[in-house]
Order: structure tokens, then C-alpha cells, then sequence
């Protein structure tokens, strides 16, 4: 079995990105067996769809292999690195350029939703990046691929392309990745608007709870989340017209390992005045030590990117075999 996932390099993660996905690539990579892998990778090529400023690219993506270690990830269990340290990638998405095909692209949704009306002036990275992401996986045989939702499309097009490479050349290079859908990663939403899903792209920073928060901007948050002024009810169905309600309850039984049902068995008829210190002395509890071990990464940024070299160094190993093998498929070695 062989894991392999990314994250973008774009700010810092706050708990939605905690609970929705590190924390199972966590638990991924404490279930591996011995000889399976888990690959975790740091999407900085990625990140070039749109301008960024180059140092603050770098820096960033020192702070998210930080936060990753923070949370659990164990460089010495997983591979942990940043993309563009391993040409393999970049090699492979060019080679899988001419067997992906503009139609399967156009139809992508996200290129739609991110270009928007101004597809004229979006760059071709954000048209092709599709094809980078299946290179991504296929480029180290991944047999599974953790996915939200909004990425189930993306690995289709990877086993598209797959399929299509492996019958244009007569090989059976490319096995076909599948999904690793978490049913109980929870949608974590904004604490001041609970229709919306937590991002770090948002103007408000009391609409999250950064990772890098220390113990009283967290419990200021909680305590300041957006709520109504009714107790909560007995049964999860009645939270339906109640989204910030039902969202604080998603965050409560998401941190204390507990399904909602459980959370308002033991606080149902009381208050958000009863209930938000709470889950602040619970937020607080879980998220302190997290940040505490990345405050303490970052004071030394040197050994930081020490163990990225160290992950690329193992990634670029795995992927070199394949990649040659792609190569020789295609006619493109004649030593």
C-alpha cells in the first residue's frame, strides 16, 4: 500500500485543515505497515497558478512542513517533502501532456469556479494543474489517495489518464490510485458565519482558529463564535436550521473523539453560556501542544528544511524508476 497526498503552501492551517484532513493523514501513517509507504508533499509547484511573492513562498512552506511535524506527522514514518525538490513531478506532468486531453480539462470544475469569466487572463497552470496532480500520484504507483469531495473529479482525471498512457504504449505501467474518502473528517465551518467552511482566505481572522494561536486568542474566538440564543436541543436533526449551533457541536465532538449525538446527550437543554467554556478549555487543550511543539520547530528553520531535503531525497528514489519507465515506454531512451 503507498499514500500519497498534498497540501498547498498557502498560509497558515487553522483547525478546519486540523481536523478535515491532518489529522487522518496521522492516523494514516501510525496504521502503515511495515514495507508500505505514506508520501506527504508540500504543493509549492502548485502554488504557481498564481503570482507569489518568492520569499514569502519559501517561508511559507517551511511553516507548513512545521505545522505537519507539529500536529504528528513523523518524518522518520512518512515521507515528507516539497514538491518542487523532486523533478520527477514536473518530468512526468510534461510526458502526461500528450495523453491528457484539452476536453477532459475544460470539463474540470474547479477550473471553471477558479477562472471564473476572465479565462483569457487566467494562467495555463491553473488550466493544466490536473495533469501536475496526477503525475503527483502516478509518478510513485500510489495504490490510494486521501480525498475531500472537491478533489474526487481530480483523481478520476489521474485514472483517466492512467488508462489512456497504459493502452497508447502497450504497457501496464500506471496502477490505478484509489480513493481514500475519511467518512468522519468533519466540516468544520467559520465561527462567524456557519454556512461557510473555515478558510484561511477569509478577510476575518475570529473566523478561525489558527494552529500558531496561543491560549487566550483561542478561547477569545470560541467565546466570541457567532451562536443563537436558544439551548441546545436533544437530537442532532433539531441543529438543522441552526448552522453556527450545530458547527460549535461538530467542533466539540471532533476534538473529543465523540459523535454529535453523544455532545447533546450530555448538554442538551443548557446554553451557549454553559457550553462555550467548554469547548474553549477543550480547544485549548488539544490545540496548545500542537503549537507549542511548532513554536519550537520554527526557532529553527534550518532543521526544518533539513528534513524536507531528507524526504525529497527518499521521493526522488521512488519516483526514478517509474519515471524512467515512463520514458522507455514512450521512446525517449535510446542509451
Amino acid at each position: 500500500m503507498r499514500i500519497v497526498s498534498g497540501i498547498q503552501t498557502t498560509g497558515n492551517l487553522h483547525l478546519g485543515n486540523y481536523l478535515g484532513a491532518i489529522r487522518n493523514w496521522v492516523a494514516m501513517q501510525d496504521a502503515m505497515a511495515p514495507g508500505d509507504d505514506c508520501l506527504f508533499f508540500l504543493a509549492d509547484l502548485h502554488a504557481l497558478t498564481v503570482h507569489q511573492e518568492p520569499a514569502q513562498l519559501a517561508a511559507a512552506t517551511i511553516e507548513m512542513a512545521a505545522t505537519l511535524m507539529a500536529a504528528g506527522i513523523d518524518t522518520d514514518r512518512a515521507i515528507l517533502f516539497n514538491q518542487a525538490r523532486v523533478p520527477a513531478h514536473s518530468e512526468l506532468c510534461w510526458l502526461l501532456g500528450g495523453t491528457a486531453r484539452m476536453g477532459w480539462l475544460n470539463r474540470m470544475t474547479q477550473w471553471k469556479d477558479k477562472a471564473g469569466k476572465n479565462r483569457e487572463g487566467a494562467s495555463v497552470g491553473l488550466f493544466t494543474y490536473p495533469v501536475l496532480q496526477a503525475a503527483d500520484v502516478l509518478v510513485y504507483q500510489a495504490t490510494h489517495v486521501p480525498v475531500g469531495e472537491d478533489q474526487k473529479q481530480h483523481l478520476e482525471l489521474a485514472r483517466d489518464i492512467a488508462t489512456k498512457f497504459n493502452l497508447d504504449f502497450g504497457v501496464e505501467l500506471f496502477p490505478l490510485p484509489e480513493p481514500i474518502i475519511p467518512a468522519e473528517a468533519p466540516r468544520i465551518m467559520s465561527l462567524r458565519d456557519g454556512t461557510a467552511k473555515m478558510s484561511k482566505s477569509d478577510p476575518s481572522d475570529m473566523s478561525r482558529i489558527n494552529l500558531i494561536d496561543d491560549d487566550d486568542a483561542i478561547a477569545g474566538k470560541v467565546k466570541k463564535a457567532k451562536t443563537d440564543p436558544e439551548p441546545l436541543p436533544e437530537t442532532i436533526e433539531r441543529l438543522a436550521e441552526r448552522p453556527e449551533a450545530r458547527n460549535l457541536v461538530t467542533i466539540y465532538a471532533a476534538l473529543e473523539g465523540r459523535t454529535p449525538a453523544e455532545v447533546l446527550g450530555e448538554f442538551s437543554g443548557q446554553g451557549f453560556g454553559a457550553f462555550k467554556p467548554r469547548l474553549a478549555d477543550l480547544t485549548v487543550a488539544k490545540i496548545g501542544p500542537i503549537r507549542d511543539r511548532l513554536t519550537q520547530l520554527l526557532a529553527d528553520r534550518g532543521e526544518v528544511a533539513a528534513q524536507l531535503r531528507k524526504g525529497a531525497a527518499k521521493a526522488q528514489a521512488l519516483a526514478a524508476p517509474m519515471l524512467r519507465a515512463a520514458q522507455d515506454a514512450m521512446g525517449l531512451q535510446v542509451d
